[in-house]
């Protein structure tokens, strides 16, 4: 089983990004407990005050998937959505190396 890995783009309204940064924040302390989650981090984007960033590296697909099941991660995804502008961006990786894998 390799590692998988996500990098996701979101947007909100200017106004907005801060609850949408808090909210993904109360995620990413969700996933210090998540089984096979080793890196979740939320960035804003310094050029674009409309955009946040998340970083995820995980054991596998299985276990990004099992973390989407968590009634208190579907929470957090219900107050995000009506926030959004459009559907998040990213792309799906397969980490081959670095620190920390």
């Amino acid at each position: 089983m390799s590692n998988f890995g996500m990098v996701g783009k979101l947007h909100a309204e200017p106004e907005n990004r801060e609850q949408l940064v808090d909210i993904l924040s109360q995620a990413s302390d969700l996933m210090q407990s998540a089984e096979g989650c080793n890196l979740y981090v939320v960035s804003k984007d310094a050029d674009d005050d409309t955009a946040v960033w998340v970083m995820e590296l995980w054991d596998s697909k299985e276990a990004h998937d099992n973390s989407l099941k968590r009634e208190d991660v579907r929470a957090l995804i219900g107050q995000a959505m009506p926030i959004l502008i459009g559907s998040p961006d990213g792309a799906t990786l397969i980490p081959v190396r670095g620190a920390g894998i």
